[in-house]
């Protein structure tokens, strides 16, 4: 079992099978899968920024160096390659494990950034996974409500990203998408040319523990409130940016 240590961080690809451990998340090491990543980057995000007519306020916010945890409002299928543009460094991201079915396709998706979770069960190895990333000094994208939410309110957070930024000890940058909603709604085939905007907010730093205690529980809950009412401040924010509101809908 793979426990992020160096000596996993230059896994080759393996083919995925029921039961079996998947270690192309770390695929992305080398120089090649790098110049993948920079030219995927090029060809992508220029063109779905015009597409979009995207705005991003806030880009000074994200750290030039060192390990973070980027933490964006989830409202459509396209906000993961609109997290992806919000810098040039490289950002990672967990994919459903079926993503990696096919071996040469878990390559692309793991050099492209991903790495895969079991999302139908509690996965501590994508969990450990995390963690090796932001050791690492990389980005970590995750999305604090989990899977993609409906409407104007903030949802309530699960622990996840809030608990590997605390335990990796790394600040968690709040992102608020506003518009992605309508570029790729739900159950839509196409992405239409909508209008992004994104507010970026400050880091949140991770709490810190008295000297020689363990962090309490309390401490890591008011982590949590904290990110959750900074990204309801900045969803609302860009939506207000984009020109619509949720109400517009009703």
């Amino acid at each position: 079992m793979s426990d992020g240590s160096p000596g996993e961080q230059h896994a080759r690809p393996e083919r995925f099978a029921a039961g079996a451990k998947i270690d192309t998340f770390m695929a992305g090491d080398g120089w090649v899968s790098r110049l993948f990543y920079n030219v995927g980057w090029l060809l992508v995000c220029p063109l779905f920024r015009l597409y979009t007519r995207m705005t991003i306020n806030g880009r000074e916010h994200i750290p030039k160096t060192g390990p973070f945890v980027l933490a964006p409002v989830h409202r459509s299928y396209v906000d993961t390659p609109i997290a992806g543009c919000v810098t040039r460094r490289r950002l990672r991201f967990m994919g459903k494990q079926e993503m990696w079915k096919n071996r040469y396709a878990g390559w692309v998706f793991s050099a492209l950034g991903g790495f895969p979770v079991n999302r139908g069960a509690a996965d501590r190895e994508a969990m450990r996974r995390s963690i090796a990333v932001l050791e690492a000094g990389e980005g970590l994208v995750l999305f604090p409500e989990g899977e993609r939410k409906d409407g104007p309110t903030i949802q309530p957070l699960f622990d996840g990203a809030v608990y590997i930024a605390v335990k990796a000890g790394v600040p968690i940058v709040p992102v608020g998408i506003g518009g992605s909603a309508k570029v790729m709604p739900r159950h839509a085939r196409f992405v239409h040319p909508r209008k992004v905007h994104l507010e970026i907010g400050p880091p949140i730093p991770p709490p810190v523990a008295p000297d020689g205690k363990r962090l309490p529980r309390s401490a890591v809950a008011e982590h949590s409130d904290r990110l959750h009412a900074e990204l309801q401040r900045l969803f609302d924010l860009a939506m207000t940016q984009v020109g619509w509101s949720y109400d517009d809908e009703s």
